[in-house]
């Protein structure tokens, strides 16, 4: 029962940052692609609820940047002028979870840009860039674990299930893949392509190579259940009975596999986002200006950025709870399986 507790937990902490992401639209200011050429590398603006006089004030304000005479990207806090919130306000139209149209938004200000986060090079809102980008990261992780996991259970099941030639060559292709350098292989699957390749492309690309080559892991430890599950006394009944592969496969052998494919999702999703964040780093991933977590971390090979703008490694920072959510998820359901075999 605490085990399960604890696995609550964690799901329900990934479901609020998820929701967080998938609302990026209502949480987020600005399109994060819109450009402010004027104000590259603004640093993050605090919030404040005590003016420079010492006044409360019940609605919170930050203060606006000026640029001193002959600087470029170097901005002095100008305490005069108190830019106050204004919360679910009208802005710029957009999808809430992608489907919903929508033009409110958590706050704006009417006289001023608000960086929260502060800005990249070109001026845009990090913030939004990092919300944004999270519905790139987290759906391509996803998409990529479930791909993995359909293929890892088929193959697995099938393996463990009927056995003979078919399992040796289906657990040697499955060898391979482990022992493959995947990221070689991506990289050589790039030099083929296009050297300009639309953002849907790159998604697609990256889902379907990060799912087909993950599949063995899962692959593996689902034939081991099957091997298992063919053997109980219940399945020889059903058989002797006179019970279909199909039957047995869907009644008895699959439903033996749903905790390891849980816990091996828990695993996969905080790993296959990693991936696309390393492709996209690297340049062979989500291309600018669509946001993903891998391209904004991008600006950080720029010594430059790296060692003056500190908030560019925020993106860096929102990818933390997620994987500290799925790998805590992940072990509580390991815990939960390993007393659950315990007690039978």
């Amino acid at each position: 029962m605490i085990r399960q507790h604890k696995s609550a937990r964690w799901f329900f902490l990934l479901v609020i940052l998820h929701v967080i992401v998938l609302g990026a639209g209502f949480f987020a200011a600005y399109d994060p692609a819109e450009q402010d050429r004027d104000r590259p590398y603004v640093p993050p603006m605090r919030i404040h609820f005590v003016d420079a006089t010492g006044k409360f004030h019940l609605r919170p304000f930050v203060y606006g940047l000026r640029v001193p005479e002959g600087a470029f990207d170097r901005y002095e806090v100008d305490s005069s002028q108190p830019i106050p919130l204004q919360f679910f306000v009208t802005g710029a139209p957009f999808r809430l979870l992608g489907v919903l149209p929508c033009s409110r938004h958590l706050f704006r200000s009417e006289s001023v840009r608000v960086y929260l986060l502060g800005t990249d090079g070109y001026g845009r809102d990090l913030l939004s860039r990092i919300l944004f980008g999270g519905q790139i990261s987290l759906f391509a992780g996803l998409l990529a674990a479930t791909l993995s996991l359909l293929l890892g259970t088929a193959i697995g099941t099938m393996s463990g299930y009927f056995g003979g030639s078919m399992d040796g060559i289906l657990m040697r292709l499955a060898e391979l893949c482990m022992a493959l350098p995947w990221l070689y292989l991506l990289f050589a699957l790039r030099a083929f392509l296009a050297l300009s390749v639309s953002p849907l492309k790159a998604f697609l690309l990256i889902v379907l190579a990060i799912g087909i080559l993950g599949w063995a892991r899962p692959a593996r430890l689902v034939r081991g259940l099957a091997l298992s599950a063919k053997e109980r006394d219940f399945v020889r009944a059903a058989r002797g009975f006179g019970a279909s592969h199909f039957y047995l496969l869907r009644r008895h052998v699959l439903p033996q596999t749903r905790s390891v494919v849980l816990t091996q999702a828990a695993i996969l999703i905080p790993q296959f986002i990693l991936a696309e964040v390393t492709l996209s780093f690297l340049g062979i991933g989500i291309p600018e200006p669509t946001p993903s977590w891998g391209n904004l971390l991008s600006s950080l090979q720029q010594y430059s950025v790296l060692a003056s703008y500190w908030w560019m490694y925020l993106p860096a920072a929102a990818m933390v709870p997620f994987f500290i959510g799925y790998l805590c998820l992940s072990s509580s359901l390991q815990d939960a399986l390993r007393t659950a075999k315990i007690d039978s």
